[in-house]
């Protein structure tokens, strides 16, 4: 499969609007929502209408773009002042995406140097375009250097959703997947719901139906049960952050995947761009877990299903050791132990 045969547009530009498919109410119906403000990115991406480090990082480009479009000011120092406002509201919608501050420092190389304001203006879109297509572009080429890892015939656990509507385009574990099942029709993904919001059996499960990939859908804590039958070659999972040790931060749930798979000797590849290396952080107690609604976890959707007064942990993310990573995919290659110089490596060679 090319870049160019994934029909849905997880965001885009239309005119001045950014424009986002939202994911909140797939799979039973598909919903487009325009925003012509950097408040209306920021709200999207804070309740999940985009979600998925790499799509999160392209949606704050494009935020800040429109904030220096809804800015009045007719002077350098004004749209300073206007987009490092944007820049702080949006930095905090979903603080355990790195792919989200890498973005705004990508923009503030921009209007950190004075200019003209229309100029800053041209080059802050510009540039949210040229984030949305070399994602695409780090998608395709992860997945091409992570297909080899997989037998022939392999069977494939996936945690969350990581594919194109976690990118701007064919995504970064199912972007594997994607390049594995052209090479070898015969695979078969197994792709676990993803409580409490469901990305596995809303996104993940959608995304591999319409474009033909064999999968079952297993519910979280069915895992085990396939590991221990033998019938999981390997795991491949997103990230939303990876420590300069190769600590990985990913959906909630994705530390037990690595746990189960270390424990009956099934590989568990992790595929994310270097964007989302944060040199910075030296191990994963260092990354900041965001904690969400309780709701998500009392209700599914309006419909009630806990006690009303129950008390509730949502924690949205969890981190998985290194040493329980058998090797992280970027668009620069297969990285292995020590990832302390393996990723340093691909992010000096960018």
């Amino acid at each position: 499969m090319s870049k160019t045969e994934y029909n849905v547009k997880t965001i885009e530009w239309q005119s001045d609007e950014v424009v986002m498919i939202d994911q909140r109410v797939l799979p039973l119906d598909e919903k487009y929502i325009h925003h012509k403000t950097w408040q209306e990115v920021g709200d999207s991406i804070k309740t999940m209408v985009i979600r998925g480090a790499p799509a999160i990082g392209v949606a704050t480009a494009m935020g800040m773009a429109l904030a220096a479009m809804q800015s009045p000011a007719t002077t350098y120092e004004a749209l300073k002042q206007d987009l490092d406002a944007a820049a702080q509201g949006l930095f905090i919608t979903r603080p355990t995406a790195y792919n989200l501050g890498w973005a705004l420092q990508e923009q503030a190389k921009i209007y950190n140097e004075p200019g003209d304001p229309d100029d800053i203006r041209r080059r802050l879109k510009e540039r949210s375009q040229e984030i949305l297509d070399e994602d695409i572009a780090m998608c395709v080429a992860i997945g091409e250097h992570g297909a080899p890892l997989f037998p022939k015939g392999a069977r494939i656990l996936t945690h969350c959703n990581a594919g194109a509507l976690a990118t701007a385009g064919y995504g970064t574990a199912l972007g594997v997947i994607r390049s594995v099942f052209k090479r070898d029709p015969s695979i078969m993904v197994y792709a676990d719901e993803t409580r409490p919001f469901l990305q596995g059996a809303r996104l993940t499960a959608w995304e591999l139906q319409q474009e033909g990939i064999p999968c079952c859908l297993i519910t979280d804590n069915m895992s085990g049960y396939f590991f221990k039958k033998g019938e999981i070659d390997a795991v491949v999972v997103g990230s939303d952050r990876i420590a300069a040790n190769g600590d990985v931060a990913n959906k909630i749930g994705t530390y037990t995947v690595s746990v189960l798979a270390k424990a009956h000797g099934a590989p568990f590849y992790v595929a994310a761009p270097t964007s989302t290396v944060d040199l910075s952080i030296p191990h994963g107690d260092h990354i900041p877990i965001e904690e969400r609604d309780p709701a998500e976890v009392t209700h599914f959707r309006e419909v009630q299903c806990a006690p009303s007064g129950i008390d509730v942990c949502n924690p949205a993310f969890d981190v998985t050791p290194h040493e329980n990573v058998s090797a992280i995919i970027t668009e620069a290659g297969v990285h292995l132990e020590p990832y302390s110089e393996s990723l340093a490596a691909a992010k000096k060679g960018k």
